[in-house]
């Protein structure tokens, strides 16, 4: 039997706020990857929902996280040596 194998889920910075002293929050689940996220991956946004990777075409941001999240999801559902194409090369 073959395990099924979710997708990511994104993350987000929280808003830092003043009356909190202007420090760094951490961050939250998000509602789905940004445009730029998906396209750092190798892939389209349609190819993206057909995976059921979650899509939030309002964010503007593009966090390393979450391009390492959706690469590595898709080196274990094997979908790069589906296509025949080599994976993004990452920044460390």
């Amino acid at each position: 039997m073959s395990e099924e194998v979710k997708p990511p889920t994104p993350y987000v910075k929280k808003p830092r706020l003043i009356k909190y002293g202007g420090i760094d929050p951490g961050l939250r689940p998000g509602r789905g990857f940004s445009v730029e996220e998906i396209k750092a991956a190798g892939l389209t946004v349609k190819e993206a929902r057909n995976l059921g990777i979650y899509v939030d075409e309002r964010r503007k941001t593009k966090h390393e996280w979450n391009v390492r999240m959706l690469v590595e999801f898709l080196k274990k559902i094997k979908w790069y040596e589906n296509k025949g194409v080599e994976p993004p090369k990452l920044e460390q």
